[in-house]
């Protein structure tokens, strides 16, 4: 497993609304999608930047993984995504290297892709996705 690049960065927001007027009239980005991923308790919002993108996550919900995030650490960057030919496949790799799975298999997220994480505490405190378009 070989990341081709990096996917997304996430950044965990307190008001989405707000957050996008930032990365618009601020930074000049368009948003070209808002979603929810009502399994996750989260509403996303995505900008390009090259090729990668930037998302937005606000929580939907307090007890979410996000608004949890929010509650101690406060906005600001919650992880980063790499794009890999087959988010299994890296999961399991990965395991297999020692690294403590989040996700033990993919599940969909955003924009339909396969995601899965691995746990910070394994990945030098960085919330680490991969993410596969099958």
């Amino acid at each position: 497993m070989k990341p081709t690049h990096i996917e997304h960065i996430g950044i965990a927001v307190s008001n989405l609304e707000e957050a996008i007027k930032y990365y618009e009239q601020v930074l000049g980005l368009e948003c070209y999608a808002i979603e929810e991923i009502k399994d996750q308790k989260v509403r996303t919002a995505f900008f390009r930047v090259g090729e990668t993108k930037i998302e937005l996550l606000e929580s939907t919900e307090s007890d979410g993984p996000v608004g949890k995030f929010i509650e101690k650490r406060g906005q600001g960057v919650h992880h980063i995504a790499f794009a890999v030919q087959d988010t299994d496949m890296a999961l399991r790799e990965a395991e297999a290297k020692g690294i403590q799975l989040i996700d033990k298999t993919s599940r969909k997220g955003a924009e339909d892709l396969d995601i899965g994480f691995l746990h910070p505490k394994s990945t030098l405190g960085v919330l680490t996705e991969f993410c596969s378009q099958y």
